[in-house]
């Protein structure tokens, strides 16, 4: 029995650091899309029949490459769905296998687990990228401002800031906005696709103030200064939260701790207590 809960324990982790352990690099989109076509792990490759009809039939391809793409997990919808249905067996077949348990109810549990493991590991991803994004908005739009102040326009602006500002995550978003413009969007629809694809407070007050001062013709390095000024004053207030939550955070870990120093010195005592050895020491 517990060399199947080890076997387990060992299996999950690898699977759990296997699929964790995809790129997720800030690249460019057409990267991206050049790494998705090359790989294409063989061992998925037998459920690609299975996972398509049923991508087709929810509708549920488009999505998944939004969100892969976000992550930038480079990986199909195919082989994210094909993983998900992979684990799903896998994790009640060891349980059943190794003779761990035969539960009904548990080997369910464990087959849902192994299903929502891939979404968990992307949200992630994603959650981490998001992050990353906000962390560097109010820099870069400062740089924007700049390069406005200095004569260029917006398209120049954020040309001059790929090629010479380090490669990060809202650069690599900058990179995806100029591609699909390149391609024939306008400007404002594809900032308004960044939004909507991102999600970000920070970037939809971003494109909404773009939007506003587009519309009633006011200069762009204005709007750069509101946003910059707005974004600095959001991070600083929830900086401010996150401090607050620290003493609490930090407080279960001492609670722990004192229940462990707690068991390690009053353990003893009590089982010599328990023994009659404390009342026999007492008589005598």
């Amino acid at each position: 029995m517990i060399v199947g809960y080890f076997i387990i324990v060992v299996a999950l982790v690898i699977i759990f650091t296997t699929l964790a352990s995809e790129e997720s690099e800030t690249v460019s989109l057409g990267a991206v899309k050049a790494e998705r076509k090359r790989r294409k792990a063989e061992i998925f490759r037998p459920v690609y029949p299975l996972v398509e009809p049923l991508l087709d039939k929810l509708n549920l391809r488009k999505k998944i490459r939004t969100r892969l793409g976000l992550g930038r997990w480079q990986i199909l919808p195919e082989e994210f769905m094909a993983r998900k249905i992979i684990l799903a067996a896998l994790f009640p077949f060891l349980l059943f296998f190794l003779e761990v348990s035969t539960n009904a109810i548990l080997l369910i549990i464990f087959g849902l687990a192994g299903f929502i493991l891939p979404d968990m590991i992307l949200n992630s991803k994603i959650k981490k990228r998001k992050t990353a994004i906000v962390k560097v908005l109010p820099e870069t739009v400062d740089l924007l401002s700049l390069c406005v102040g200095a004569g260029l326009d917006f398209l120049s602006a954020t040309r001059w800031i790929i090629n010479k500002v380090k490669a990060n995550a809202m650069i690599d978003e900058l990179k995806e906005m100029l591609d699909e413009i390149n391609l024939g969007k306008s400007r404002l629809e594809s900032l308004r696709e960044m939004s909507k694809r991102l999600n970000i407070p920070e970037i939809t007050s971003f494109v909404r103030v773009l939007r506003q001062a587009e519309k009633i013709g006011s200069p762009v390095e204005e709007a750069f200064a509101i946003i910059s000024e707005d974004n600095r004053r959001t991070r600083r207030n929830r900086g401010e939260k996150q401090a607050l939550k620290a003493p609490l955070k930090m407080l279960i870990p001492l609670i722990l701790i004192m229940l462990v120093l707690l068991i390690i010195v009053g353990g003893p005592i009590m089982i010599h207590f328990l023994k009659g050895g404390l009342g026999g020491n007492i008589g005598a």
